[in-house]
């Protein structure tokens, strides 16, 4: 989906669950990270978060349309807008609208290597994330030499 789609998404959304027409622009933003969509009080421009359609799909993505709208229309009609506002909750509702988006963290994160250290003389444990120079580092407990456990 490029940015023309997605316009047109948020144009044919717009009329049909709020009966009203979308005329600022939508586009997507590489750069939104954990946040599934804004809109801009400024511009009344909506940005999308591509992430989303990649992990959740399109209907994702109609979730997060709406619930930018329901901020869109609110705002240009001058009442409550932010989440906390009652006309914003009562809109959500209407619309059918999530309050929150999924989770957009990658399924497959990188699993990080631990490093376990053992002293040779009290057998005290040490696990670091980074891995140490064990000629230069001792035991804390009685500056016994330090061991790499595989």
């Amino acid at each position: 989906m490029n940015n023309e789609e997605l316009q047109q998404l948020v144009c044919q959304i717009s009329l049909e669950s709020f009966q009203k027409p979308f005329v600022h622009q939508a586009t997507f933003n590489m750069r939104l990270r954990s946040t599934g969509g804004r809109y801009l009080l400024q511009s009344h421009n909506i940005e999308i978060n591509p992430k989303a359609l990649e992990l959740h799909g399109l209907g994702e993505i109609e979730g997060i349309v709406r619930h930018e709208l329901c901020h869109y229309h609110l705002h240009l009609e001058g009442k409550g807008y932010q989440h906390r506002d009652q006309d914003f909750r009562a809109l959500l509702k209407k619309v059918n609208a999530p309050r929150f988006c999924s989770n957009l963290k990658a399924i497959h994160t990188k699993k990080r290597t631990m490093y376990t250290y053992k002293c040779a003389k009290c057998q005290q444990m040490y696990i670091r994330k980074i891995r140490m120079n064990i000629e230069k580092y001792c035991c804390s407990r009685c500056l016994g030499r330090l061991k790499l456990m595989e």
